[in-house]
Formats: structure tokens, sequence, C-alpha cells
């Protein structure tokens, strides 16, 4: 049976700045990451299964030679007359030729099996692409998440280091308290360990981020999250796709029917088989009265295994339970495809909501911050508490809507995935 994936069903387009950058990061992990060039590699090593396997309907030929030395003392003949002593070396030459007839169409089954075992392997190396494609998206967006987030700490702590400085000096004039100073310290240095904390992550996504696309990590990448990638309009087409397309799903039909067919394997052991042979041989001081002697030799056997200690009934028997061990697993993945599309769906449509409600939140914030912040600085009622919650809140706004930027556009590709049409080319014709 063939699978094949319609990526033409729904297109992708990806249009931001930085989409040529993304690229250069994609290919670089498609081209360079072990563990998709290690399923490359399994992938060849597969294909070979079918060249053994048609070797099996194909002659065997073999020469071999062998030259042996006799020598014969002390012979007496039925008289009891001595014999003299002689010395015969025997050298022989043979060609065998060996072709299967029939073989219970074990041959047969063991061919489609591997041919299956090919398409098994391909997809484990599209599933691997695709993991592969998802891991690096979401290590491109996490280093752009964490820069931001250094970022935006670093500007609260340049923040709280003015307000420091500015509250040391209305201390000194007496327009605030040294409770308020303390605040703004103690805030100061809050504002610092954040930061500490925000360039520790830093420096741990960056290095997985080389760890999977194998590259280095940049200092800097531009904050533009604009794009546009165009998937179901419903849950309904979503899981349509998913399970003409999803290649854990696919790979779990394909496992089933290897299993169908190791059953057959196992059925043709008690199948009779037969087989021709061709022998040439040519031998030299044959014997003490021939000096030469060519020889050709056809033979035909047929042979029909009848009982093997139980070994071939034992073999059937968990064959067919490989095979019903199978077709569970097969039902359990349908299921699974099922959940993983939903949640994926439900993902991208509440994280397309977090989006736009962390985007308000931090309008918000900023007006709220703005106006407290210039109340204080005009030595009106606002205290430095309140001061230093407004720019709490601002912080925490401003490092939320950055996750949700991400979280979002990650959830596109993660559903892309899903539907089992993540590939670099389908990013490239975009």
């Amino acid at each position: 049976m063939k699978y094949i994936i319609f990526i033409i069903l729904f297109t992708i387009q990806i249009n931001f700045s930085n989409a040529t950058e993304l690229l250069i990061y994609l290919e670089s992990a498609h081209k360079n990451n072990p563990l998709l060039n290690s399923e490359r590699e399994n992938f060849k090593a597969t294909k070979e299964n079918i060249n053994i396997s048609i070797s099996k309907f194909l002659p065997n030929i073999s020469v071999s030679g062998s030259q042996s030395s006799q020598k014969n003392t002390n012979s007496t003949d039925k008289s009891g007359a001595k014999i003299s002593d002689s010395n015969n070396d025997t050298f022989t030459e043979t060609i065998s030729v060996d072709q299967k007839i029939f073989q219970g169409f074990d041959g047969y089954n063991n061919l489609r099996k591997s041919k299956i075992e090919v398409e098994q392997a391909n997809f484990k190396l599209k599933n691997t692409e695709q993991q592969t494609l998802l891991n690096s998206a979401r290590a491109y967006y996490d280093l752009i998440f964490k820069i931001d987030s250094q970022k935006i700490n670093k500007d609260n702590v340049d923040l709280f280091e003015r307000q420091v400085e500015s509250d040391s000096s209305r201390l000194q004039k007496g327009e605030i308290t040294l409770t308020d100073l303390a605040q703004s310290e103690s805030s100061l240095a809050g504002a610092m360990a954040a930061l500490i904390t925000s360039e520790t992550e830093l420096a741990t996504t960056k290095t997985n981020f080389e760890r999977i696309i194998r590259m280095a990590a940049p200092n800097t990448i531009e904050d533009d999250y604009r794009f546009d990638i165009n998937l179901p309009e419903n849950l309904l087409s979503a899981l349509s796709l998913s399970e003409k397309n999803n290649p854990k799903l696919i790979l779990a039909k394909l496992d089933y029917e290897i299993a169908e067919k190791e059953v057959f394997i196992q059925k043709g052991q008690f199948s009779p088989s037969a087989s021709v042979n061709y022998t040439q041989s040519k031998n030299k001081d044959f014997s003490s009265t021939i000096e030469d002697i060519d020889r050709e030799t056809v033979k035909a056997t047929i042979k029909w295994p009848l009982f093997k200690g139980g070994e071939n009934y034992s073999s059937l028997r968990k064959a067919k339970f490989k095979k019903e061990q199978n077709k569970l697993i097969l039902q359990d993945t349908i299921n699974e495809v099922k959940t993983d599309t939903s949640n994926a769906w439900s993902v991208f449509k509440s994280s397309a909501g977090v989006l736009r409600s962390t985007q308000s939140a931090v309008k918000a914030a900023e007006i709220a911050n703005e106006g407290i912040t210039l109340e204080y600085d005009s030595g009106n009622k606002r205290t430095t508490l309140e001061v230093i919650q407004s720019r709490s809140l601002l912080l925490n706004s401003r490092i939320n809507n950055a996750k949700a930027k991400r979280d979002f556009v990650i959830s596109k590709f993660k559903l892309l995935s899903v539907l089992g049409g993540l590939t670099l080319d389908s990013l490239k014709n975009s």
C-alpha cells in the first residue's frame, strides 16, 4: 500500500523579514543534525534488504578445489603377498550451481516485507525530519525570546538604577523618606537578580540552539514575528489531514502490514520446497588405475518439513501474537493522533488569544507606568511602592508578550508537523 502525502491540500506562506535567516538555520539543521543523518543511514541500510530478498530467487554458484595426498604402505593381497608401496596425489576442481524452484512463497513474502520495511524507514526519516525542523524552529524562536527577555530585564535594571539615584537626591531634599529609598534599592537588587537569571537562561538556550542547528548562535536576532502561515480553517479539516498524512499513524499502519507478512512467512515454513543442483567436477590422479575423470551431476531435491521439534508451530503462533499486538497499537495510534491534532489545534487557537491579551496588557501597563512615574517625579501623592508595582507590572507584561509571540509561532509549526506537512521544501516554496 502506498501512502502519499498530499501537501497541496494546504499551503504554507511565511512572510517576515527574517525568513531568510530562519531558513539558513533550518537548512543547517536539515543537513547536519546527527539524529537526522543517522536516520538517513538507517534508510540506506534498510534499502539493502530488497537486494537481499531478491538474492533468494537467484542461483547460488560456488567454485571449490581440493588436493589430497595418499600414501599406501605395508599392503598385501588376499594371498598374503606383499604389495609395493604407492603414492597418490589427487586434485579436484568443482563448480556447483544451486537453484531454488519453490520455497512455499517464503521468498515472495520476504521480498514484500522488505519493500514495506523500506517504506517504513522512509517515513521514519520523514518523521525525524519533521521533528528536527520543529525543534530547530523552537530553538530559533526560543533564542529570540531569551534575547528579548534579557534586554527587557536589562532595561528594567537601568530604570531602577536611575530611580535609586533620583530617590537618593530626593531624600536629601526631604521629599521622600529613607523607607522609600530602601524600597527602590530592594527593587534594584531584585531586578539585577532577574537579569542574572535571564543571562544564564540565554546562555543555556544558545547551547541548545547550537546542539540542534549545528551553527553558532547569534548574539542578536531581529525581533520580528510578522508571518502568515495558512492552516486548515477548522478542526474537522485538520483531523482529516492528520488522518491521511501523520507520519506516526502511517508508521503504525506499516508496522501492522509487516506483521501480516511475517505471519505468511512463518506459514511458508510448513510448505514444501524444491531445488535443483548442477555439479561439474574434474579429478586428476583419481586413483591408482584412473588418471583423470570428469563428472557432471544434476540433482533435484524436494523437502517437506513435517516436524521441527515444535519450532515452526511456535514461530507461527508468535507471529500471530505480534500481528494482534500491532493491530492494537494501530488502533491506539489512531486515537492518539486525533488527540494530538485536537491538542495542537487548541494550543494554536488559545495562543492566538493569549497573544492579543498580552499585547493589550503591555499597552495598558505602559500608559499606567508612564502616568504614575510622571506623578511621582512631580511630587504628587504617588508613593515609591506604587511606582515599583507599576514597573513590575510593565516588566511582566513585556516578558509575557514576548513569550506569547514565541508560543504562537511555535504552535503553528507544531500543528503543521501533526498534519504531516512540515518539510524544508514546503517552507522554501512558501
